[in-house]
């Protein structure tokens, strides 16, 4: 009775006890591919650092049939009560003689279900000779190798692990090290493989299906494979040159070789992520690794790239060296996304990636502006609760943080320094500080004391500049998009020039406020400075516009007076400044004009300055923030909303009628990237002559399937203008791209059209396409790309569905983060108070720790929205505005 009362000591606990240490797991799983079932044995070499009665691991959703633990003197002791706490996901063993201090051997035999919700040991599916058959695969992060093994499973308890697995004989079976023994016993193998370096639980891996590979070798002879559907394996060509090219570039970028023998990569049918680092086995969904030119275009092969660059850098950034808790998961992700970035532009310098990276930066600074955001470093209290820091704190705000670092240190200080970083931790667990105690040695500067306040509180500044003669005037507050007040103060490493970028001043912003003297910008006699990096040089005068964040690389947006603004407009109009910069001014108006620190006009007058925009990262903003405005101004100006879309289609029209719906010969890969977004936003809009093309096209489509008039790059604006003329009158369409997406075996030809499926007008019609989810025609894992392409006009329709749906949608998806992707698509785009309260009210009851930031997030954003709604009423002359923008040529 006394031991039952210490089990409770152990309940709530966010932290597994220190008392017992694990050193090395041989592991043994034998998955039943027919029952989906499995069983397995563990044995875990422990150090016992203090006598105790207990031993406390974690372990869930399994049973557990047999438990015994050897000490050093060969005493066997076999716990007396086994107890499993399901909320608390830990097993505890009792004992009634006290397990002595030094080391010992538990073992444990268990026993568990093969589940469909991509977490643990889960079931997957493919098709062999038409006939679908079951595989198994792992996903452990961030806390579900409990669900297939009990273990310690915190990414400081690194041990090594020996993995053996029985298997039918036909199916190839994979582990993180290379397999050095098979044994057949009739339509059984084992196979046993290689003990593992020393890594965290996370990161072990098993799959077991059947695949096709290819292989090659890295310069420093290690094996890389590309394991892929049978008959596809020429698919995983790119993505394999790609590993290959990465081993190599961050081996010598790190001074320090990748050390294990080899590296698999396997495409997996049914996969919840993008894609996971496994230590020497990094598993993909299928579609963000197979590449065919026929059905991907240039977008798919970038974020190829960016996903395996990214996979790979885990291995050093990662894998080698890990986080200590789950607070510090950024030095993972943020770094990993930063050096994909990185390694991407060694590999494709024509992409223009960095100028690229101001995407990311956006995303980062959107969700940053929230109230419920977090701070990069963030308390994580339950397991299921760390799927919610996978967002785009840790990964964007997280990389665009490193490389605002960077930019202030220089880019030889900082690679010296995370040589010297992973030399000293390789095999070892860290923590923020850790990296910055090595940046502040390699450059002499406390790099801890300017970054405690990027990565210790959530939120950024906005700069505020006013001009005043001789001096600009320097101010920083916290922003949000809510309009509320906040007290965070940042060391803001500020860049600016000065009618040129050849005039240019950088400052530490320590302080609130700041007065700077720019006599000597202004008044410099050097007649060599080139005023400008657009293309038209001639027309831009000194001393007439001020940019502050020279290309981006800070992350906190700018707010200047009204004669600043006015100069940058001109400088845009023409032709002054850099693509990112234009991004900037653009980006920086939208936020300020969202949080109601500028007026809608002030937005929409800046937009009509980019007319004649031909730069592919400032037209993807330019069309993002249409889409935006458009769905804004059906709440507040929907009489208008014909008109705005008129004056955006005039926006856009320079560039389609520069690029045309036929790739030319040597065409550039941002030119493609810039023709497929361009094209799908006419379609979106309604113009009429895209409409009429793309209906035309996809009719030759249709009738030849191998008709070069529909490339991999116009599919979706295609797609997409045939759903705009699908309604439940004329259903033809929609039934097309629906027998198109029946008969596609090709996943990145299925991905276009789920996400051009629900983009239909007519609700009724986007309701139908939502009923999908429901049923088995769409892979759980593809509904993502579905939610991703629902119209502006049926947004209330999916809110409806959502509420009617949520018992079976919550089932469906498990443990997973697939229900963030359903909050994040149809509970985010709400923009009355109203609905906010309503959404309130019906999670009330049905909060759980994977989706309740991302739900306050939400509801943050619906209110946000309303908020700007009432704000842009007030503006009487808007439709006059609007009027007179759209009858612009």
């Amino acid at each position: 009775m006394e031991k039952k009362l210490d089990i409770q000591q152990f309940k709530g606990q966010f932290r597994l006890p220190k008392c017992a240490i694990p050193k090395r797991y041989d592991l043994t799983l034998k998955p039943d591919l027919s029952a989906c079932t499995f069983s397995g044995s563990v044995q875990v070499d422990l150090s016992i650092d203090q006598v105790t009665y207990f031993l406390v691991l974690n372990s869930l959703d399994q049973q557990i049939h047999h438990v015994s633990f050897t000490d050093s003197e060969n005493k066997k002791y076999c716990p007396s009560d086994v107890v499993l706490e399901a909320d608390d996901e830990i097993l505890v063993l009792v004992f009634d003689d006290a397990l002595p201090t030094g080391d010992g051997v538990l073992w444990i035999s268990f026993s568990g279900v093969l589940n469909d919700h991509f977490v643990g040991l889960y079931r997957g599916t493919y098709v062999d000779g038409g006939v679908k058959k079951n595989m198994a695969c792992t996903q452990f992060e961030p806390a579900d190798a409990r669900r297939c093994f009990p273990c310690w499973d915190e990414p400081a308890l690194k041990a090594t692990f020996k993995v053996t697995v029985e298997v039918p004989s036909e199916l190839t079976a994979l582990s993180n090290m290379p397999a050095i023994q098979e044994t057949v016993n009739g339509h059984l193998k084992t196979v046993y493989f290689e003990e593992s370096s020393t890594m965290s639980t996370y990161l072990v891996a098993v799959v077991v299906g059947l695949f096709d590979h290819i292989e090659d070798t890295t310069a420093s002879g290690i094996k890389v494979r590309a394991y892929c559907p049978v008959g596809k394996a020429h698919q995983g060509k790119f993505a394999l040159d790609i590993a290959v090219k990465s081993l190599d570039l961050f081996t010598e970028y790190f001074s320090m070789p990748y050390l294990l023998p080899k590296l698999d990569m396997v495409a997996v049918p049914d996969f919840s992520g993008g894609a996971m680092e496994n230590y020497g086995l990094i598993t993909f969904r299928d579609n963000e690794f197979l590449y065919d030119e026929l059905h991907a275009g240039a977008s798919r092969k970038q974020w190829i790239t960016i996903v395996v660059t990214h996979e790979v850098a885990h291995q050093w950034f990662g894998n080698l060296v890990t986080m200590e808790w789950w607070t510090h998961l950024w030095l993972n992700e943020g770094f990993a996304t930063w050096i994909s970035n990185l390694a991407t532009d060694r590999l494709f310098p024509e992409w223009k990636i960095w100028t690229q990276f101001v995407q990311d930066t956006t995303r980062g600074l959107s969700l940053d502006a929230l109230e419920q955001s977090h701070p990069i470093e963030v308390e994580v209290h339950h397991a299921r609760s760390v799927l919610e820091i996978f967002d785009a704190i840790s990964y964007e705000k997280g990389s665009a943080v490193i490389r605002m670092l960077q930019s202030y240190l220089g880019a030889d200080i900082f690679q010296r320094s995370l040589s010297t970083y992973m030399k000293r931790y390789a095999g070892k667990n860290t923590k923020t500080e850790d990296l910055w105690s090595v940046l502040s040695e390699e450059s002499g500067i406390q790099v801890n004391s300017m970054m405690d306040a990027w990565t210790k509180q959530k939120g950024y500044p906005v700069i505020s500049v006013k001009s005043n003669g001789n001096t600009l005037e320097f101010e920083q507050s916290q922003f949000l998009s809510s309009g509320s007040f906040g007290d965070g103060q940042w060391i803001v490493p500020i860049s600016l020039c000065l009618g040129s970028y050849n005039r240019t001043k950088n400052f530490l912003l320590e302080r609130q406020v700041r007065t700077v003297d720019i006599s000597e910008l202004l008044y410099s006699s050097d007649s060599n400075l080139s005023p400008s990096k657009g293309n038209d040089e001639g027309k831009c005068k000194e001393h007439s516009w001020v940019k502050v964040n020279i290309e981006q690389t800070g992350f906190y947006r700018v707010k200047y007076d009204d004669k600043l603004a006015a100069h940058l407009r001109k400088a845009i109009e023409e032709n002054c400044l850099s693509e990112t910069d234009k991004f900037g001014v653009l980006d920086d108006t939208f936020a300020l004009c969202e949080a109601c620190q500028l007026p809608f006009s002030s937005l929409l007058s800046l937009m009509d300055v980019y007319r004649k925009e031909f730069d592919y990262i400032t037209l993807s903003r330019l069309i993002k923030v249409c889409y935006d405005v458009v769905h804004i101004s059906s709440d507040s100006f929907p009489n208008s909303v014909n008109e705005l879309k008129q004056f955006f289609i005039n926006l856009l029209l320079f560039s389609a009628e520069k690029l045309g719906w036929e790739s030319v010969s040597e065409e550039s890969h941002l030119n493609k990237l810039m023709r497929k977004e361009v094209l799908m936003a006419l379609a979106t809009f309604g113009h009429s002559e895209t409409h009429k093309e793309a209906m035309n096209r996809f009719q030759a489509f249709l009738d030849d399937r191998n008709s070069p008039l529909l490339s991999a790059d116009t599919k979706r604006a295609a797609y997409i203008a045939v759903m705009r003329n699908t309604s439940s009158t004329n259903r033809t369409g929609y039934d097309s791209l629906l027998k198109l997406y029946r008969e596609s075996d090709e996943v990145q030809e299925q991905e276009h059209i789920l996400r051009s499926l629900a983009s239909s007008s007519d609700p009724s019609i986007v309701l139908e396409v939502l009923n999908l989810l429901l049923s088995d025609e769409i892979r759980d894992q593809d509904s993502l790309y579905l939610l991703s392409g629902i119209s502006s006009e049926a947004h209330e329709t999916a809110w409806s569905w959502l509420k009617e749906n949520w018992d079976l949608i919550s089932s469906k998806s498990g443990f997973g983060m697939q229900l963030t992707w359903y909050i994040r698509r149809i509970v985010s785009p709400l923009s009355t108070l109203e609905e906010a309260d309503e959404v309130e009210a019906f999670f009330a009851s049905r909060l759980k720790p994977t989706f309740t930031m991302t739900l306050k997030q939400s509801i943050e954003k619906i209110r946000i929205k309303a908020r700007w709604v009432e704000s842009i009423k007030q503006e009487q002359s808007l439709p006059e505005l609007i009027k007179s923008l759209a009858c612009r040529e």
